[in-house]
């Protein structure tokens, strides 16, 4: 996550992989989906199809092993889902990833606080997104290429979720997890560089879990890294809870190109960096 110094100099830390490097993270995650989705008598079925289909190939030429087994396995299953080749997915992908990088593909307002941060974020910027309010601005940071982490105490709201990402395949920097907040929280490798926040669900807990919470954030995010609380799908205003941030700098959001909001954009707030 640059902060707005740093995108002024217009420069990035990290590089995008390649686009066949992409195309062989998009094949793996359809193989992986389905060999989830079928039942293991299925899938020994095709295992039985790989091994008659290299011996009949083999001529004796190579010894049979189980990596070689399971890359054909793969590579049936990729015929099976009429996987399309590089070159097609490239066509599709350039203009696929382009739309879903727009915040109006997934139902975003353009005023929101949120979008404004999108010019900052960075290739694989360790991402959590806190709420069912904000289940849309977890698609749109996934299409970033960022490293996204949801949380929600509905298994409903989890598991679609993932469908969804699935279905735009950008379900591989991605993980949901059903969580008790305020009580648990998955571990994170790394600290956190964005928090984004449904003021809904922090509404919808008690004060003391609310407390817990945001104190937990708050620690496992890196110095400079940024929170964002929007109002997600509730009426719940998002500065009712700038008082759990009082040594953090708010940030002054731009003019919105619909005027006046009805409604608040979000807050963005920052973790200082020690001097």
């Amino acid at each position: 996550m640059l902060s707005p110094a740093q995108l002024e100099q217009a420069r990035r830390r990290r590089s995008l992989p390649s686009l066949k490097q992409q195309y062989q993270e998009y094949l793996l995650q359809r193989i992986e989906s389905y060999k989830e989705s079928v039942a293991r008598g299925e899938l020994l079925a095709f295992g039985d199809e790989a091994v008659i289909e290299l011996q009949a190939g083999a001529a004796g030429q190579f010894i049979l092993t189980e990596m070689l087994l399971w890359e054909t396995v793969d590579r049936l299953i990729t015929k099976r889902l009429g996987l399309p080749s590089y070159k097609k997915w490239r066509e599709h992908y350039v203009g696929l990833r382009q739309s879903q990088r727009e915040p109006g593909h997934w139902g975003i307002d353009s005023a929101s606080a949120l979008v404004a941060l999108l010019p900052r974020l960075e290739v694989e910027d360790n991402v959590l997104v806190i709420g069912a309010g904000a289940h849309a601005e977890a698609c749109v940071l996934a299409a970033f290429d960022t490293v996204v982490t949801f949380a929600d105490g509905d298994r409903w709201v989890v598991e679609n979720l993932e469908a969804r990402l699935d279905g735009e395949a950008l379900s591989g920097r991605f993980c949901a997890y059903v969580a008790s907040l305020g009580e648990w929280l998955p571990p994170f490798e790394r600290e956190l560089d964005l928090v984004v926040i449904d003021a809904g669900t922090l509404a919808s807990l008690s004060h003391a879990l609310r407390q817990s919470l945001l104190i937990e954030l708050r620690n496992i995010t890196r110095e400079g890294g940024v929170h964002v609380l929007l109002p997600g799908d509730s009426s719940a205003a998002p500065e009712g809870y700038l008082s759990h941030y009082p040594d953090w700098d708010r940030e002054t959001l731009g003019p919105s190109r619909k005027g006046k909001a009805s409604r608040s954009r979000g807050v963005i707030v920052a973790r200082p960096s020690c001097p």
